[in-house]
């Protein structure tokens, strides 16, 4: 199967480039027009997806919705593809973490594989979670194109596991409304072709 990652449009969060994680923030106007004139793309220029999913978070639920209209697909919600809960951090500044958590900061907390902010899920729970839903979509929708709305993370991720490794794991990002595609297979056991470094270091 063929997987389409959109990563959903500008939240307020994004535009102010605060931590953002679980948090059930809705786009700003700005990514709602962006995402707009993305489905019209996405509708002219895409071949036709057989299935629509998303995660439950609110901006993907909104940036899904709008194409669903264009695509004339419902939207399937997976839990799996949430983003990563980044715990105490969500929310805040990057400048306002660094000074309120120097210790953490210091520490480099957020991309530590088997760390988090307390009360954050770690990278290597987000990459367990991940996968897992990557390995039910490649068991139950072989030969079908599938359009996922995610984030930033759960972009990372699949894209990690699946066709590039972690090397550039920190430095790669997904913009706002930008997307990725894999392809998922069961051949040779499984749709994941790559796990994260073991030494647990940044």
């Amino acid at each position: 199967m063929e997987l389409v990652v959109i990563r959903h449009e500008e939240t307020q969060a994004n535009a102010e480039g605060r931590y953002q994680g679980s948090l059930d923030i809705g786009l700003n106007e700005s990514g709602q027009r962006h995402i707009a004139r993305l489905a019209d793309e996405v509708a002219a220029t895409q071949a036709p997806f057989d299935r629509l999913l998303a995660s439950p978070l609110l901006r993907t639920r909104e940036s899904a919705a709008i194409l669903s209209r264009q695509l004339g697909l419902p939207v399937e919600l997976v839990p799996a593809f949430r983003e990563r809960d980044v715990g105490l951090f969500e929310g805040r500044m990057l400048v306002e973490a660094r000074t309120r958590y120097p210790e953490l900061w210091a520490r480099n907390i957020t991309r530590r594989w088997a760390e988090s902010p307390p009360g954050g899920e770690t990278i290597d729970e987000v990459i367990a979670r991940v996968s897992q839903g990557l390995t039910e979509l490649a068991s139950t929708m072989q030969g079908e194109r599938i359009l996922l709305v995610a984030h930033g993370v759960v972009a990372k991720v699949i894209r990690a596991v699946t066709i590039a490794g972690f090397d550039d794991f920190f430095e790669w990002q997904l913009t706002n409304g930008g997307m990725l595609s894999v392809r998922l297979s069961l051949a040779d056991g499984g749709p994941l072709r790559f796990s994260r470094p073991l030494d647990g270091c940044d």
